[in-house]
């Protein structure tokens, strides 16, 4: 039988500069009555969130706020929110912010709607059914969560980045407007727009399609790189590309700003498709240790394991240095592929993200428990193109530090 594949998107997506002036109107079409917001203190303090309370109750809504989400948050702040739901009892919920406040909305939904603990969900197909609706709405342009299946929590006794995937946990609505960005400061700027040319480049060089091991009709947690996924993967190659720095030295550029908003979700498609692999599976345990961010995490990871995937992805990756640095003609392959290496660390230098490991406070001694937890994770592992041994990734890390 022939290998058929699926894609998966939010269930609506609206975009544009202003489009968050539409999120009343969205909600009441909708026939929503009772909307719960999960946020954070700062985009309240931002004055970010009254206008869209404002918004809300002009169309008939009852809103409830929790504003008690963090950078990286943890089953605790996970607790907290879900408390807030069952109290208020929404019949959707809100997430405004970076992926980890939507990330936190998709999981205060998951517990509020099946109960239990967010442990009985992590890993991947572990809801059992469909959600309260999820609104996600963006302020920065990184983790394409808006779109995602996924979400990620911290479990601080463990010492680690530890997630859950459901188709059933893609947003209802996604509202990106790449306005609610402008007031992102520049490091997280700089940490979301590398996290999502990885989420790009991880889905690009994934392996394909026809290779996953999979039943037919089998839900898979990723499918593989498919055509649908490689279309949106280099367009946000090429934004990532063109933008980036623009958008972290030049915060007040409308047009780099609304081009990484588009990168940002354009890459979350990808990469909530097709995967992403080894990069993400390396940054779990190093983010959960040392608490960097994620996307900076990964983006210090990424040329280490773009070099680990060259025998494999020599062609695709030239194409990467193609798409990034479209003037330039490379004589072969291999040469375009060293390239691509060479300007996603030149990209990563120009908007200061670490070159080594050390920089975040990682030592040589940490490195077999980071290699052994990220080679339990074997959904990431089956997805890169170079299926790596245990070793392998010791040696990955041992050159990033």
């Amino acid at each position: 039988m022939a290998h058929s594949w699926s894609f998966f998107s939010a269930g609506q997506l609206t975009f544009g500069c202003g489009s968050r002036h539409e999120l009343g109107k969205l909600a009441a079409g909708r026939r929503f009555r009772k909307v719960l917001i999960v946020t954070d203190a700062t985009l309240e303090g931002l004055g970010l969130v009254q206008p869209l309370i404002s918004d809300l109750m002009q169309h008939g809504l009852q809103v409830e706020l929790f504003d008690g989400s963090v950078a990286e948050p943890d089953l605790e702040i996970a607790k907290n929110a879900t408390l807030a739901a069952t109290t208020f009892q929404p019949d959707a919920i809100i997430g405004l912010g970076g992926g980890s406040n939507i990330d936190l909305a998709k999981i205060t939904s998951v517990l509020a709607t099946h109960g239990g603990e967010a442990q009985d969900y992590f890993g991947w197909n572990n809801v059992p059914g469909p959600i309260i609706p999820v609104i996600a709405m963006p302020t920065t342009a990184g983790t394409g969560s808006e779109v995602s299946q996924s979400a990620v929590l911290t479990d601080r006794a463990a010492s680690m980045k530890v997630s859950m995937l459901s188709q059933f946990m893609r947003p209802a609505l996604a509202i990106v407007d790449p306005e609610l960005t402008y007031t992102c400061p520049k490091q997280v700027t700089a940490d979301s727009g590398i996290d999502a040319l990885t989420h790009a480049i991880e889905a690009y060089l994934s392996k394909d399609a026809s290779k996953i091991p999979a039943e037919p009709g089998e839900p898979v947690p990723y499918s593989g790189c498919t055509p649908i996924g490689e279309l949106f993967a280099e367009e946000a190659i090429a934004l990532v590309g063109r933008y980036l720095v623009a958008a972290v030295h030049d915060p007040k550029n409308r047009e780099a700003r609304e081009k990484m908003s588009l990168a940002a979700t354009l890459a979350g498609l990808a990469f909530s498709n097709c995967g992403v692999a080894v990069v993400h599976a390396l940054e779990y345990p190093i983010g959960g240790r040392v608490h960097c961010s994620h996307g900076g995490g990964n983006g210090l990871l990424l040329p280490y394991v773009m070099r680990y995937n060259l025998g494999e992805r020599e062609t695709k990756l030239s194409r990467i240095a193609q798409l990034m640095d479209p003037i330039v003609d490379y004589g072969s392959d291999m040469e375009g592929a060293m390239q691509a290496i060479r300007l996603v660390e030149q990209l990563k230098s120009l908007i200061g993200i670490p070159e080594k490991l050390s920089a975040l406070g990682v030592t040589k001694e940490m490195l077999p428990e980071f290699a052994d937890k990220s080679f339990a994770i074997t959904r990431l592992m089956t997805i890169n193109p170079r299926t790596p041994s245990r070793d392998d990734l010791l040696e990955i890390l041992t050159e990033a530090l």
